[in-house]
C-alpha cells in the first residue's frame, strides 16, 4: 500500500466535482487543486473519458439505479448519489479507493 505520508496527502486535497444531467446526457467537472478533468458522455453510448492521470480512455458509462458505472481500461469506477452524498468507488483488481463528497 502507499505510506502513511501519502495516504494523508491524498485526504487533505480538496476536490470539487460537478455533475449535470440533460436526460441520458452527462457531463462531469472535477476540479482539483488546479487540474481541472472535464468529461461528457450519453448513457449507454461509448465516449472518450479523460483519466486522472490525464490519459484519454474509450469507455461506455452506464445507469444503473441511482450508479453512474464505468469500465476504464481494468478500473471499474461507480458513482451513486444519495440525497446530498454523492459516493465515488474506485475498484482495480483487489485495491479499492472510496470517496464520500457532500452537496455544497
Amino acid at each position: 500500500g502507499l505510506p502513511d505520508d501519502q495516504i494523508q496527502k491524498g485526504k487533505d486535497i480538496k476536490s470539487v466535482s460537478e455533475i449535470v444531467q440533460d436526460g441520458k446526457k452527462f457531463k462531469v467537472t472535477v476540479t482539483t487543486g488546479t487540474k481541472v478533468l472535464h468529461n461528457e458522455f450519453t448513457i449507454g453510448e461509448e465516449c472518450e473519458m479523460e483519466m486522472l492521470t490525464g490519459e484519454k480512455v474509450k469507455a461506455v458509462v452506464q445507469l444503473e439505479g441511482n450508479k453512474l458505472i464505468a469500465n476504464l481500461k481494468g478500473l471499474k469506477s461507480v458513482t451513486e448519489l444519495n440525497g446530498d452524498t454523492i459516493t465515488n468507488t474506485l475498484t482495480m483488481g483487489d485495491l479499492t479507493y472510496k470517496r464520500i463528497s457532500k452537496r455544497i
